[in-house]
């Protein structure tokens, strides 16, 4: 834990929640990660995107709708920033019109990140920079574990003839040694295809596959003690899709796909996370122009805070 004097988020009776910098839940900006133990970083970035654009302004507005984030967790306990020296680091500065370029952007700054024992908590951006931060945590951890909670296996094989989009890190990770295979769950997949090795293909390399109708009706606390139980003491790295979630409650996303995860459900996938050796998360493809109510970007703030929260350093009172 960072020595110095412990940042705490700015208080709605300090300065009104609608007022003040936008920053990830009104808290202090750093520049160094050597400064701190967690650091928000913001990747506004949707050039690897199929389908609706828009994911380049998901950071902004998240930051935004995290203004009414206090910081204790009243549901859990947990009191991140009783041991925590957090901040938010700004933002990856992304290459527009360069998907190749941003890639090594992006890997070279979260390098930075990790070599200086600070957490990263990222704010999407597109799913593809899951690859670039990966390959970062590989440098510091080796392969790690994953809970990856999404519509899509994002398992392509390639895109338009493209290796690297938001739909091929993860088959592009297991090529690269970034993931212990056997220690990977995918929950939520769901929808349409183009061939049952869409999700037969995760499976093969000994990724758990938990497909949406399994987790209908039900709590997914049983599902994340056996993950917990599969996963052990491995570093492991938590990436969440937006559209894992139902468009019911996350509608502002660039491909929404049906009957998929109540939020109670994501926050149960996220605090089931408690206990392991969780060493980065990332919350992607929020997609402000189509969320038009703020909801889906307040969603996403809150399940950041929920990833801060069961960071292993992180006390329940």
């Amino acid at each position: 834990m960072n020595t110095n004097s412990l940042n705490q988020p700015l208080g709605g009776n300090d300065m009104p929640r609608f007022a003040g910098p936008a920053t990830m839940m009104r808290l202090p900006t750093a520049e160094d990660p050597a400064d701190i133990d967690v650091g928000f970083i913001g990747v506004p970035f949707d050039i690897g995107t199929s389908n609706r654009a828009g994911a380049r302004f998901g950071p902004r507005q998240i930051r935004a709708e995290s203004a009414m984030l206090r910081p204790y967790n009243m549901a859990t306990g947990a009191a991140p920033f009783d041991s925590l020296q957090v901040a938010d680091l700004g933002d990856v500065p992304v290459n527009t019109f360069n998907l190749e370029k941003s890639i090594a952007i992006i890997e070279d700054y979260y390098r930075r990140v990790v070599t200086a024992d600070c957490i990263p908590i990222t704010l999407g951006g597109d799913h593809t920079i899951a690859l670039p931060i990966l390959r970062a945590l590989k440098s510091k951890y080796g392969p790690v574990a994953m809970i990856h909670v999404d519509a899509h296996a994002d398992v392509n094989d390639h895109m338009f003839g493209e290796p690297i989009a938001h739909g091929t890190p993860f088959r592009r990770a297991v090529e690269e040694g970034l993931l212990i295979a056997g220690k990977v769950v995918q929950i939520g997949l769901r929808g349409t295809g183009y061939t049952a090795d869409d999700f037969d293909w995760p499976r093969s390399q000994g990724f758990r596959v938990v497909t949406a109708e399994e987790c209908w009706y039900k709590s997914l606390a049983p599902l994340m003690a056996e993950v917990r139980e599969q996963i052990g003491d491995a570093p492991v790295y938590i990436s969440f899709d937006i559209d894992g979630l139902d468009p019911a409650f996350a509608p502002g996303t660039g491909t929404p796909e049906i009957g998929g995860l109540s939020i109670m459900q994501g926050l149960e996938v996220i605090r089931g996370a408690k206990g392991l050796n969780v060493v980065g998360g990332d919350l992607v493809e929020v997609a402000p122009p189509y969320d038009t109510s703020g909801n889906t970007s307040l969603v996403a703030a809150n399940l950041l805070y929920e990833i801060l929260c069961v960071l292993p350093d992180v006390p329940y009172r």
